[in-house]
């Protein structure tokens, strides 16, 4: 998905021109930390934070005393979401600018319209069990994790590893497409995969996980 695809047309845009009390009340009224600003032939100028304003003295001002503080950063219209979800991240703005390679002003994108992409993204709304697991960088082989699940007749709807900036270990989430996943869970065990967290269904895999685990500290006496 592009990030010209989520752009949110309901955002309201800035003139630089505009004063400090417009600014503020647009904030204040559509929720946002940020709002961007454009000159009178459409170009970005940047990122207009409510913070800013609140320090103003006057605000009967306009927002061209404040273009020094802008936020000129911005992500291009035919970049992949994930980039504007970075751009959020990074520089902690419930807006994103998009931009066309003229650098004009094409629109923004809401972090609401994010998090809503990112669930599909993610498969968040399909049905399925998930398993966290632990483990060093020369573990991770995505063939053998696949087979190990394929072997228990499921498969892998989505897959997501992060590193751990302390331990340089990684996180690897799976979304697989069945929520009885006991039998899966104990045969990533069974091959040493440390697995840190499951859900699916729960009575049921916490019964078997138990088990297993009690087994183990018995085959370990």
């Amino acid at each position: 998905m592009l990030t010209t695809e989520l752009i949110n047309n309901n955002i309201p845009r800035l003139k630089i021109l505009d004063s400090i009390a417009k600014a503020l009340q647009l904030i204040n009224d559509y929720r946002l930390t940020h709002l961007p600003v454009v000159s009178d032939d459409g170009k970005y100028l940047g990122l207009i934070s409510e913070e800013d304003l609140l320090d103003a003295a006057e605000e009967k001002g306009s927002l061209q005393f404040f273009q020094e503080l802008f936020l000129t950063a911005s992500v291009k219209e035919n970049e992949h979401f994930l980039n504007a979800v970075n751009f959020s991240n990074q520089y902690d703005t419930a807006c994103v600018p998009v931009v066309n390679d003229e650098q004009e002003f094409t629109g923004s994108i809401t972090v609401a319209d994010l998090l809503k992409a990112l669930g599909n993204f993610s498969g968040a709304n399909e049905i399925g069990g998930i398993i966290v697991m632990e483990m060093e960088r020369s573990q991770f082989a995505i063939s053998e994790i696949s087979r190990l699940v394929e072997s228990n007749d499921a498969h892998i709807l989505h897959l997501n590893t992060t590193t751990q900036a302390d331990t340089g270990l990684l996180t690897v989430t799976l979304h697989l497409n069945k929520k009885e996943i006991a039998a899966i869970v104990s045969t990533f065990e069974r091959y040493e995969y440390d697995v840190i967290y499951f859900f699916g269904d729960e009575k049921f895999e916490n019964e078997i996980h138990s088990n297993y685990r009690h087994l183990m500290n018995y085959l370990d006496i």
